[in-house]
């Protein structure tokens, strides 16, 4: 398992074992075939050509996912540590163009889109100025790093009409999609309540990752890194672990919460952020100079659905929502989906009828058996729980896939910048409720957290 990849393969952790008679587990469809042909198999002309725009972490897995897809080539990459321009020629080529100047990338004709994998608090400024060139854009969740920059962001693309999917990867889950079929279906009746968790128990999962040895400001354009936070002296930690802090990220909002939001608005048929959120947490094992909670636990209300879900950094725990309907309960995982279907009636006489006196009980008991009783020749009924399983891949690809098929086709994308806001809104609650200390609601008049 390589560092890159490990949140995502934490997401393929195995379903709560099922209650009740269940079906042998229905295969799901792999992956589609045209996204195993070689990236050389398609002629030249109709190849993509992206920019990469940060080579960091879970850039430079974008970028080698992307180059393995057909039609697609990486033409350039930018980065303000050099260091990722050497990786970036070992990922794509030892004359790969490299720059600390993404506007490079934006000036250059012959590069049709960029994917885009910065700290949060770089991502309105990228996309802007990306779209306002007229290029296509993947950008890693969370979209926005405040929800005034979502707002911007949400207009620049309106204005422009170009392209932009945001890097929250359970809307290409072929499982969510599983999911979102049973719920349209009706299998579970009247929602009741969306629960999702996640946690980690390990310093790479609170994101205590090294630093590069040989970073400082001769290889690193640390000013520009900055961006518009208020100065501070350079801090090989700060650039490595931005998360941490506020200033830059969301912290395990932003990175985990919001996987666990665009999954469940994707599941559910939902495009708008909460109406509520009330969050608690705090910084209970990672005390490490970090301004952001290591455990936060939210409770929405989006439209009157309640929602709630909980992020903890001090306990492992396999990603997973469970959305209880008044037909059943259907838990989701990575790989697997499990729906127990309930009738929602009495299985046995009513017990408060032992409040009534013998006769009135008798009477009632010998009602109650003449309706409900299987009649001779009948079986009683057993709820039986279906699973399914899928294929055990990551669902970064065939996002990606999703982004370069919409460039070349103008198909839109599910997870646009609208999407996008709502989910990354919903983080940002989370983030506000925590803070304040109080509930928090979005108002749309005024675009803002009250």
């Amino acid at each position: 398992m390589t560092q890159s990849n490990c949140s995502r393969r934490e997401f393929l952790g195995l379903s709560a074992a099922a209650a009740g008679a269940s079906f042998a587990a229905k295969p799901m469809v792999s992956l589609p075939r045209n996204l195993m042909l070689a990236p050389e198999a398609v002629p030249a002309s109709e190849r993509v050509r992206f920019g990469m725009i940060g080579v960091g972490m879970q850039g430079n897995w974008l970028l080698s996912e992307s180059i393995k897809l057909p039609g697609v080539e990486c033409a350039a990459a930018c980065d303000l540590y050099d260091g990722r321009h050497t990786l970036a020629r070992e990922i794509v080529r030892a004359d790969l163009p490299v720059t600390r100047r993404y506007q490079a990338l934006l000036d250059d004709k012959s590069i049709d889109c960029i994917v885009a994998a910065v700290p949060d608090h770089w991502h309105k400024q990228v996309v802007v100025d990306a779209v306002s060139a007229g290029k296509d854009i993947y950008c890693e969740k969370p979209m926005s790093h405040t929800p005034a920059d979502g707002v911007a962001m949400v207009d620049a693309t309106k204005k422009t009409g170009r392209i932009v999917q945001i890097g929250s990867q359970r809307v290409s889950s072929q499982i969510c999609a599983k999911a979102k079929e049973l719920i349209a279906q009706g299998t579970l009746g009247d929602l009741m309540l969306v629960e999702g968790w996640l946690g980690r128990n390990d310093p790479t999962g609170a994101w205590q990752y090294p630093p590069p040895p040989d970073l400082s400001p001769r290889n690193l354009d640390w000013d520009t890194w900055q961006g518009t936070v208020p100065k501070r002296a350079f801090d090989p930690n700060i650039f490595a672990r931005w998360r941490c802090w506020k200033e830059y990220g969301t912290g395990v909002a932003g990175d985990l919460l919001v996987h666990l939001i665009s999954g469940m608005m994707f599941m559910l048929g939902i495009n708008e952020p909460p109406k509520q959120a009330s969050a608690v947490g705090g910084i209970r094992r990672w005390k490490d100079g970090r301004n952001m909670p290591d455990v936060h636990a939210v409770v929405y209300y989006f439209g009157e659905l309640p929602v709630y879900m909980r992020l903890n950094l001090g306990t492992e725990m396999p990603e997973a929502y469970r959305i209880q309907g008044s037909k059943g309960v259907l838990d989701v995982t990575g790989s697997t989906l499990s729906l127990t279907p309930q009738t929602g009636k009495d299985s046995y006489p009513s017990y408060y009828t032992g409040s009534y006196p013998r006769a009135m009980r008798e009477a009632y008991l010998e009602k109650w058996h003449q309706e409900n009783d299987p009649k001779p020749g009948q079986a009683a009924a057993m709820p039986e729980t279906m699973s399914f399983s899928g294929p055990d891949f990551d669902d970064v690809r065939p996002h990606l896939w999703t982004f370069f098929e919409a460039v070349r086709t103008r198909k839109p994308v599910i997870e646009d910048a609208v999407f996008g806001h709502n989910a990354a809104l919903a983080c940002h609650m989370a983030n506000e409720s925590y803070f304040r200390k109080s509930a928090v609601s979005w108002d749309e008049a005024s675009k803002t957290i009250r």
